[in-house]
């Protein structure tokens, strides 16, 4: 029974954690553009062919 004393509390200090952790994310800007970094991995990038060398030494 005693260890309710201890995990009541503890509790309620990762709680608070948690709640400022997420409001300091809102207002760090963490949410704003969620659509974005989902589609970088489908956008295509740029090839770049090397140029060729048009000395056959």
């Amino acid at each position: 029974m005693n260890i309710i004393l201890l995990l009541i509390p503890l509790s309620v200090i990762l709680l608070a954690l948690g709640v400022w952790a997420f409001f300091w994310a809102v207002n760090h800007s963490q949410f704003d553009d969620l659509d974005t970094p989902s589609l970088s991995p489908l956008a295509e990038d740029d090839i770049v062919v090397p140029a060729k060398d048009d000395d056959p030494a």
